[in-house]
């Protein structure tokens, strides 16, 4: 059980919600067979994370009134939809790391990759079902449009890959689906958990859709500015993918003639060599776009405080706002 006190730190309290969460998400599956399901699932269920989506909804339940243990269920439905959403996305993109480690489609194969994503999403919604004096249906009216919009943010992200014509305000929308969509999910989950009246609940989701964007841009930023040892991917692999980011698309609209038909080869090349990430690097950090996406990050950051403003003044209150600022500040 976490101790309530105010005397523990914020860092001791996420980490140790962390840690909950990571003995429980193992645990999920023990004993299950065929093996040849079962060990990629919990390959990916043991592969570590920040653990974030179900710390935030753990807080704002806790911020509201509800026990950790009750709030659980839900946040480990997040996470287990989060590593979903993973093992496809790397399948999509053809990544093999993942984490530090091998993607579920480069350690098996395609198959048990699609396997293993369908079974976590269908996990998640079992375990968003036992969470305890909540109504369900209410907890299912949030959960199933969040699926729909991170689906269409997905879509919509692998669509952009082949489009030579992409705004940073189409690119700002799709986040809000991809990534923002479940973050909102889990703020208004906890909400909901813990017993929030009906007019906090849109302040809580659109809190999560400003989490979404910085944590997202930040996420971009990372990719070429990360030590690689920390980021546990390739750095600048997105531009070797030849991904639109905030940064991509905010150095092709600050250049012409010969400076945006250097960039422009994420689209007609397909990418990037990796020999010319750093040059990119270079160009980009010269335009002042690292130091955009770092005035985004914060701005967004600030105005999800703002939304969170009416919460309770409890340990787990002054816990979720450090935690967002620890988030604006990461490095990995």
């Amino acid at each position: 059980m976490l101790s309530s006190a105010k005397s523990v730190s914020p860092e001791d309290r996420v980490a140790a919600l962390q840690a909950r969460i990571d003995e429980a998400l193992p645990s999920l599956v023990d004993g299950r067979s065929p093996a040849v399901l079962y060990d990629a699932v919990e390959h990916v269920l043991r592969a570590g994370g920040k653990r974030v989506r179900p710390v935030l909804l753990l807080l704002v339940a806790e911020a509201h009134g509800a026990s950790v243990d009750r709030a659980l269920p839900a946040a480990l439905a997040v996470e287990v939809f989060h590593n979903f959403t993973l093992v496809h996305d790397d399948l999509m993109d053809d990544d093999e790391e993942r984490r530090g480690g091998p993607t579920v489609h480069a350690k098996w194969d395609a198959g048990t990759a699609v396997l293993t994503g369908d079974f976590l999403m269908g996990l998640s919604y079992d375990l968003l079902g036992q969470v305890e004096e909540t109504d369900t249906e209410a907890l299912y009216a949030v959960y199933h449009p969040m699926v729909e919009r991170l689906c269409a943010g997905q879509a919509l992200d692998a669509s952009f890959e082949t489009s030579a014509a992409v705004s940073v305000e189409a690119y700002l929308d799709m986040i809000d689906r991809k990534t923002g969509a479940l973050l909102a999910a889990a703020f208004e989950l906890g909400g909901l958990i813990g017993g929030a009246p009906p007019p906090q609940h849109e302040r809580l989701a659109e809190a999560g859709r400003l989490v979404g964007r910085a944590f997202q841009i930040q996420d971009d930023l990372l990719d070429l500015t990360a030590r690689t040892e920390d980021w546990g991917r390739g750095v600048g692999g997105d531009l070797v993918a030849g991904k639109k980011t905030f940064l991509t698309l905010r150095a092709l609209e600050k250049t012409d003639g010969d400076a945006h038909d250097w960039f422009a080869r994420l689209v007609t090349d397909g990418g990037l060599p990796r020999d010319d990430v750093a040059e990119a690097r270079d160009r980009m950090a010269a335009l002042g776009v690292f130091e955009e996406a770092r005035a985004a990050v914060a701005t967004y950051t600030e105005h999800a405080h703002e939304r969170l403003q009416s919460l309770p003044d409890t340990a787990a209150t002054t816990t979720l706002a450090w935690l967002l600022d620890r988030m604006k500040a990461r490095e990995h």
